[in-house]
């Protein structure tokens, strides 16, 4: 009889399986496999190892430990872009995803208590890679360090105007030019208002993101005038350092996002929504905001009876200075935009309406008025039905030294 506790199981590769032990009683009993004891210790590892990655790379990304935060106010010029609604987190995100910080909690726990950030506009940023935390919330919350940023104000032509006193106020293609300046890493790139301006008289209309509804206007009308009154007033961000298609595409697109309901609204008006945009824009240059559902009024009295409307601005649109009280001379010229020797609305809009002179051209007011003049040096006008009415407001506007 073999004695139990000499028994061994040999295994393939010499190595012991089992081993024999022997109880208070006599019996043996095999112990545990060392297979699986190996197997363990090398899950152990790997579940040590996977540990220690994970951790590295949260501490990488949330900056635990040593890995949260570059030190100083970086190296490189790089532009980002803060998309609208992005939260303080999404921020966060955006600029530890090029390499401007090292991980989120860096920029997070520098921003943390600091109201500025919560004002962060959407837009175009230049920022540097391997900033601080600190660095980074101090950078992008500098005026300075927005670019690409158009504040197209109400009434504003596409070309520059001049005011009564020969200065010049910049039109939308020039601020649209300015706005295309960069400088990144000492290199100033921008495009020039004559591309700019090229651009928009010769590109083709559908490259430039033209709402389809404006499309037949847009390809009768003058080039020169052919995107007047497209780019309605608000604010517009557009990415500095690309062509001028580009960044004439990317204004339309956003101001046809904000008329994307006038095809909608305007149909109880008999207008189309070129016309209606026509009309908003000499309403915008004719009056002052609570006057313009009452000159709204006006232009569809004379419209539905044919009367020519008799619009300085209409005159000065093509002289290029809107300040100005036209003389007889201009009066007396030719052209599609006199609207003292036409009748009908103009062949384009002749400036950037605001959504109030939108509503407004929409929705006049209830009146009988064919007739209006400015009549107090706060710019509100005074209404009339017939011409002799006109008259006695123009001799009492004259008389308060208006003009």
């Amino acid at each position: 009889m073999n004695d139990v506790n000499d028994q061994v199981e040999q295994h393939e590769d010499g190595f012991d399986l089992f081993e024999s032990d022997e109880d208070a009683g006599g019996r043996g009993k095999k112990r545990k496999p060392r297979r699986k004891v190996v197997l363990l210790s090398i899950l152990l590892v790997v579940l040590i190892g996977g540990g220690w990655g994970a951790y590295y790379g949260a501490g990488s990304y949330l900056g635990i430990g040593s890995y949260g935060n570059y030190g100083g106010d970086g190296d490189q010029d790089v532009l980002v872009r803060v998309d609208n609604g992005a939260t303080t987190r999404d921020i966060a995100d955006m600029l530890q995803s090029q390499d401007v910080v090292r991980t989120v909690r860096a920029f997070l726990n520098a921003s943390a208590g600091n109201a500025e950030i919560g004002n962060v506009q959407p837009g175009f940023y230049v920022m540097k890679t391997h900033m601080s935390g600190d660095a980074a919330v101090t950078r992008l919350i500098a005026p300075a360090s927005r670019v690409g940023n158009v504040q197209i104000k109400a009434g504003t032509q596409l070309d520059d105007t001049k005011n009564p006193d020969n200065s010049v106020k910049p039109g939308i293609l020039s601020q649209l030019a300015a706005a295309s300046c960069v400088t990144l890493n000492g290199t100033k790139s921008c495009v020039s208002a004559d591309d700019v301006k090229k651009a928009a008289q010769t590109a083709d209309p559908a490259k430039l993101g033209i709402p389809s509804w404006a499309a037949p206007a847009v390809a009768k009308a003058d080039p020169v005038h052919r995107l007047e009154g497209l780019m309605v007033s608000g604010v517009y961000d557009v990415k500095p350092g690309t062509d001028a298609v580009t960044l004439l595409r990317s204004m339309l697109t956003q101001s046809g996002a904000k008329l994307a309901t006038l095809p909608q609204t305007s149909q109880d008006t008999g207008m189309s929504p070129y016309q209606i945009l026509v009309i908003a824009s000499l309403i915008e240059r004719e009056a002052i905001t609570s006057d313009f559902a009452k000159v709204s009024r006006v232009i569809y009295n004379r419209l539905a009876q044919g009367i020519p409307m008799g619009d300085d601005s209409t005159i000065n649109y093509v002289l290029d200075q809107p300040l100005i009280r036209t003389s007889d001379e201009n009066r007396a010229k030719p052209g599609p935009y006199n609207t003292y020797l036409n009748t009908g609305l103009m062949p384009t809009p002749i400036s950037s309406p605001s959504p109030e002179a939108l509503a407004a051209a929409q929705k006049p007011a209830d009146g009988p008025w064919l007739f209006f003049v400015k009549c107090d040096k706060d710019g509100n006008s005074c209404f009339a039905v017939t011409q002799a009415e006109q008259d006695e407001n123009a001799h009492k506007a004259q008389a308060a030294g208006v003009f």
